[in-house]
């Protein structure tokens, strides 16, 4: 009984050890997107407060820029696609490419360079103007512009109609097996830190949206419940999908 017992506090000792030695990035951000529906483009800023909780001196971050992913068939998600013929007939239809541009970093005030990784354009190296010793917290800003692509994987437009995924400037993850900045997949998940997100999205104030976070606009989120009544009404009846028209009147919903 008492090496039972021995073994067994033995593996509490271990498993409480490991957890107070746990830590995870933090990483919280503010954006403010602009929705262009006559070009189909996204045009935002970000703010991000970058925390390292790690006990390493941090030289860089490494950011997803997965819009790019759609650019061109020498991606890893175009490779993807290419390996099969149900693949290569979905990217023989894109026609209408996207990307992620007019990004100018800045850490606490001071220019940083961007170093694209030579393999995938999707994914880019942020220097930092100095260290981020362990402990320490940075502020990184950028301008960006996404052309929102013809709809495939998980985003894009179908004529005035939106699904958008993975559209920011986001740091890659860094834990205690290191940085794991891979390029956007058509199949596979995507790992990311959590943080905090504050976001407000301008848009044409015709369209309905459906987001993640909490919808801070009361009249918005008011109309938004009678709609889903409606909806749930007449869930019976088949409706064609009607798309939004083109709006000069815009609105700025905050999550």
């Amino acid at each position: 009984m008492k090496k039972v017992f021995g073994i067994i506090a033995c593996c509490l000792t271990i498993n409480v050890f490991a957890q107070t030695n746990y830590w995870q990035q933090q990483v919280n951000y503010k954006i403010n997107v602009t929705l262009n529906d006559k070009d189909h483009s996204l045009k935002g800023w970000e703010e991000l407060e970058y925390t390292n909780n790690s006990p390493d001196q941090l030289d860089f971050i490494w950011f997803h820029l997965w819009v790019n992913a759609y650019k061109n068939d020498s991606t890893a998600f175009a490779k993807q696609l290419l390996r099969d013929k149900k693949g290569t007939d979905r990217l023989k239809k894109f026609k209408d490419r996207g990307f992620i541009d007019s990004l100018n970093f800045t850490v606490d005030g001071v220019k940083a360079s961007l170093e694209y990784d030579p393999q995938n354009i999707d994914v880019a190296k942020l220097i930092l103007p100095k260290p981020l010793p362990p402990g320490g917290i940075i502020k990184i800003q950028t301008p960006f512009y996404v052309d929102i692509p013809q709809y495939i994987s998980r985003s894009g437009h179908d004529g005035q109609s939106y699904m958008i995924c993975q559209w920011y400037p986001k740091p890659a993850v860094y834990d205690r097996k290191g940085w794991h900045q891979f390029p956007y997949l058509d199949q596979g998940e995507f790992y990311s830190e959590y943080g905090n997100f504050d976001v407000s999205i301008t848009l044409p104030s015709q369209y309905i949206v459906g987001a993640t976070g909490v919808l801070q606009n009361a009249d918005e989120l008011k109309q938004y419940k009678s709609i889903g009544a409606s909806n749930v009404a007449k869930s019976s009846k088949k409706n064609s999908t009607k798309y939004a028209v083109p709006s000069a009147a815009a609105k700025t919903l905050n999550y």
